[in-house]
């Protein structure tokens, strides 16, 4: 990969968010940014074709670019809710076939959402079809990778007590409960880890947790560590009302596997 190729995946990847499923999305409002879109309305009608594209493509539209609002919030407190869309990787990709390529970004991002929205596809219908197990190594190994970029955006915010942070997240998501809290109700040993003893399910809400919450972070620009740890907090809340809104099992309710994922690791090594 080149230097632009890799300037290109940063600047995409930087704004990539992930749902409570573990699905990838945009947002148009920060995409237009990155592309360099001054006015809104010029990237809304790019959007609006894009759309057609997407009919003509016998997709269901509101799938691939769901329609929501966001609250601002003004300086003097004034607030206002404005239009936005939670876009998938292959919306990115016919927004970037229908939006002005005479930006040199535009052109790079064809390329990048044709790539990876073709790897999506194929990651997405392999994860479907393993078993309970290997989801579980799966999203275990997404969980100790995204905890590594978590904890390095944290201590650039000024979280020095990193236990303390992470913590924050699992008393949003658990409903008050810290680490040793769940360890004890999973009756783990002393030093076993927690992620280790989750399922799918609950391994999946905790990638949630982690990945909008080091996205928060990076949309902060003034943050301390107080600051930071309540915005682990805050996320961990809104993941925990997703599954509520969902009617889903809260992730304290949820099973613990009888096989740990180093057991799991060790037998795929035999």
């Amino acid at each position: 990969m080149n230097d632009i190729e890799t300037i290109t995946e940063k600047l995409f990847e930087d704004i990539k968010h992930i749902d409570e499923y573990g699905n990838e999305y945009w947002e148009a409002r920060e995409l237009q940014k990155v592309l360099g879109y001054t006015q809104w309305r010029r990237l809304e009608e790019v959007i609006k074709k894009a759309m057609i594209a997407c009919l003509n493509s016998e997709y269901i539209v509101e799938h691939q670019f769901a329609n929501v609002g966001k609250l601002i919030i003004h300086a003097k407190g004034g607030k206002r809710i404005i239009q936005d869309y939670k876009l998938t990787r292959y919306a990115c990709y016919l927004i970037m076939m229908e939006a002005d390529s005479r930006k040199e970004i535009v052109a790079l991002g064809k390329t990048y959402f044709a790539i990876q929205t073709r790897r999506s596809e194929l990651r997405d219908k392999s994860f479907e079809n393993l078993s309970e197990d290997n989801k579980r190594l799966k999203l275990r190994e997404e969980t100790r990778k995204h905890n590594k970029t978590l904890n390095r955006e944290a201590i650039k915010k000024g979280v020095r007590d990193l236990a303390k942070f992470t913590n924050s997240g699992y008393k949003g998501l658990y409903n008050g409960e810290t680490a040793d809290d769940i360890a004890k109700r999973k009756k783990l040993r002393y030093r076993e880890e927690i992620l280790d003893h989750m399922g799918s399910e609950e391994l999946g809400a905790n990638v949630f947790r982690i990945t909008q919450t080091e996205a928060a972070l990076k949309r902060q620009d003034e943050i301390d560590s107080k600051k930071a740890n309540d915005t682990h907090y805050n996320v961990g809340v809104e993941v925990r009302e997703t599954i509520k809104r969902l009617n889903g099992t809260m992730p304290e309710n949820l099973p613990t596997p009888d096989k740990p994922i180093k057991a799991l690791e060790e037998e795929k090594l035999k």
